[in-house]
């Protein structure tokens, strides 16, 4: 794909997200497969007793109990010691991974707006639901030799008053460079904090695989959501004839003669790509989405992920 000449990306939060979509996503919120605890009270339910304000039910009391959780009434009642139980309030993570890697940088509409566009509607979601929200760039370093572990990160926001930070963060990013995913998931792994939802936003081409990269970032308390990023150019491509053609991030060279049989035969490896994508994550409980960057975000959110059961 040619990287796209002069787009116009948003500068601000408000060409992030519009008025009519903000509207709509005040009625969401992010859920979880998972029941998670965090190490601070949150906004989200738990199936875990603990010591919340709101009651749930009683148990027997037994030696070695704390003597201030006993139902006095029941106990004027029945001549019995019971205890209070309460629902536990949580804290769930949301942590959104955006690949700013140069073939991000490509299609039309590009396909990185879709992905900020995106990202910033997911990180509202999250703020105004009082959830722990980080966000990660991966790629976006131009230096062959750069550190993959020197990743930008914004973590530990919560409420809406820290939507301002989330769309400078965004709208700074410039999609440059070359990505090695895997050494880039290997450092998100091994910086995670608390448990809940991760949403990584990418069209996950990269020469070495998604394998490895993948296989870092399962566990931990996490449910991984995928968004494969794809532009319409690259699923229907509008070329044809004798093309030099030179990769956007590492600059190699390929001539081709693009033909009717060339076309069908890269389609058809493009859909092979994608399912074996689809089959490595299903196997693993990943939840993978495949969107063309001209999707509407409303759709994306309304539609899909909350039929995925990531949003409700």
């Amino acid at each position: 794909m040619l990287r796209t000449t002069a787009p116009t990306r948003p500068r601000s939060l408000d060409e992030l997200l519009d008025g009519p979509l903000v509207a709509k996503l005040n009625q969401l919120d992010i859920t979880s497969k998972k029941v998670f605890q965090g190490k601070v009270k949150g906004e989200r339910r738990s199936k875990r007793r603990g010591q919340s304000v709101e009651f749930a039910d009683h148990r027997q009391y037994v030696v070695g109990d704390d003597l201030r959780r006993i139902d006095w009434n029941i106990f004027g009642r029945l001549d019995r010691l019971f205890l209070k139980l309460f629902m536990e309030e949580e804290d769930l993570s949301l942590h959104i991974v955006v690949d700013a890697s140069e073939s991000m940088a490509t299609g039309e509409p590009e396909k990185f707006i879709f992905a900020q566009k995106a990202a910033a509607a997911l990180a509202y979601i999250g703020l105004v639901n009082m959830n722990r929200v980080a966000v990660t760039a991966i790629g976006g370093n131009e230096a062959e030799d750069a550190d993959p572990g020197a990743i930008p990160t914004i973590r530990n926001l919560r409420g809406r008053r820290r939507l301002s930070e989330i769309g400078y963060f965004l709208t700074s990013l410039d999609p440059v460079g070359k990505l090695r995913f895997d050494a880039a998931c290997k450092r998100i792994a091994l910086s995670r904090q608390g448990k809940g939802v991760m949403v990584v936003l990418s069209d996950f081409f990269f020469k070495e695989g998604y394998d490895q990269g993948l296989r870092y970032l399962v566990g931990r308390g996490y449910d991984i959501v995928l968004i494969q990023v794809l532009s319409p150019q690259e699923v229907e491509p509008p070329i044809g004839g004798d093309l030099r053609l030179r990769d956007v991030e590492d600059a190699d060279i390929t001539e081709v003669t693009i033909s009717a049989p060339l076309l069908k035969r890269y389609k058809a490896n493009l859909t092979a790509y994608c399912d074996q994508l689809r089959d490595f994550c299903a196997r693993r409980e990943m939840v993978l989405l495949t969107m063309q960057s001209d999707t509407p975000i409303e759709t994306l959110l309304l539609d899909y992920l909350r039929r995925r059961g990531v949003l409700r």
